[in-house]
């Protein structure tokens, strides 16, 4: 029978909203997250006049102007770094709402140059929301990562801090109109570091690298991440962590979707990797409730608490032994699902390797 992708549950597919801001500043703009959120900012919000893209690699950014896409009055480049205060706070002039998706992320990486980490993921996020008092900007979204959840790793421990940084933040806003939410989810399917790319590199040699066949993961588009972050960014009361209902898929079935006769050679669990990744805890579960796409880590102290979400959005309170969990998931992506995900996010032409060369 033929695979019919209708029938299962295979993206959260966050919807976005119209936004009541008109003017956008992009940290990290010039990556796979921020493309993907200019592009869309520029085809589907006629609403929003201004579009900044504030990264460091003018190379990147020359590129990014010279497509047709990206070639647009609304859209402004700046160079700069988010350790660099001085230059953000010139960036964020005239802008109402920040998207934050600058970060170091490459576990290994990170974990031999420790502080080159904490100066971007860390300082550079306290410079993000010190740049965004000063400016008069109204709305904040900081993108995460499920590593932040119970951290094993230096960048999930630095993005953890950062994402409390922005919580904390709502409570030095004082009359100012401005909010500061965060957004967490899984592995942006495709995304620069993403494994699908390298799979598809290796798999005419017919072999491919499998660190444990019981690794699981969670799953998300450019385009869902994308369409959580402006609902987010919309619907925040401020001090959230919004958490997508994803699925999870194994990554022995995702080499398998890849390179179906390819060879699985298992390499180890690298230095800083789980298992299992998870997006809440049974800690969180005490402070977070449930909505029909996502849920929401409710903050404490803020002035509001979950009885707000389920008196305004119609939450449900989880149970307090919950723990959203991707090896204990209820959606799964399987070898075929993870195929059809591929060709419609990653590249269109993509045929299963099915010989080695």
């Amino acid at each position: 029978m033929a695979f019919d992708p209708t029938s299962l549950k295979l993206e959260a597919t966050f919807e976005p909203p119209r936004l009541s801001v008109s003017s956008i500043l992009v940290t990290g703009g010039t990556g796979s997250f921020g493309r993907a959120l200019v592009r869309t900012l520029l085809d589907r919000h006629p609403e929003v006049s201004r579009v900044v893209v504030f990264s460091r690699d003018e190379a990147k950014q020359s590129d990014m102007a010279s497509e047709p896409v990206f070639r647009d009055s609304r859209l402004r480049f700046f160079i700069g770094d988010v350790r660099d205060a001085g230059r953000l706070r010139r960036a964020m002039e005239g802008v109402e709402a920040v998207v934050h998706a600058a970060a170091l992320k490459q576990v290994p990486a990170l974990e031999y140059n420790p502080f080159e980490a904490i100066k971007t993921n860390v300082l550079g996020g306290q410079n993000v929301i010190e740049c965004a008092l000063d400016q008069g900007v109204r709305r904040v979204v900081a993108l995460s990562t499920d590593k932040a959840s119970a951290p094993v790793n230096l960048y999930g421990a630095t993005k953890l801090c950062s994402d409390k940084l922005f919580i904390a933040a709502n409570n030095i806003r004082g009359s100012r109109d401005l909010r500061f939410a965060v957004v967490r989810y899984g592995n942006v399917m495709g995304s620069r570091g993403s494994v699908i790319p390298l799979y598809m590199r290796l798999a005419p040699s017919g072999v491919l690298p499998v660190t444990d066949p019981r690794m699981t993961r969670f799953n998300i588009t450019l385009d869902d991440g994308v369409g959580l972050a402006l609902m987010a960014l919309e619907d925040q009361l401020g001090g959230e962590i919004f958490v997508p209902k994803l699925p999870s898929y194994r990554l022995a079935d995702l080499a398998r979707a890849i390179g179906p006769h390819c060879k699985l050679e298992h390499v180890g669990v690298r230095a800083g990797e789980k298992l299992h990744e998870e997006m809440i805890t049974p800690t969180d579960a005490m402070s977070t409730v449930e909505l029909d796409r996502h849920y929401v880590i409710v903050p404490s102290g803020l002035g509001w608490g979950a009885e707000d979400l389920v008196e305004r959005r119609h939450a449900v309170p989880c149970a307090p032994d919950f723990h959203y969990q991707s090896s204990t998931n209820t959606e799964w992506l399987g070898v075929e699902e993870l195929r059809w995900l591929i060709r419609r996010h990653v590249a269109t032409d993509f045929h299963p390797w099915e010989q080695a060369a």
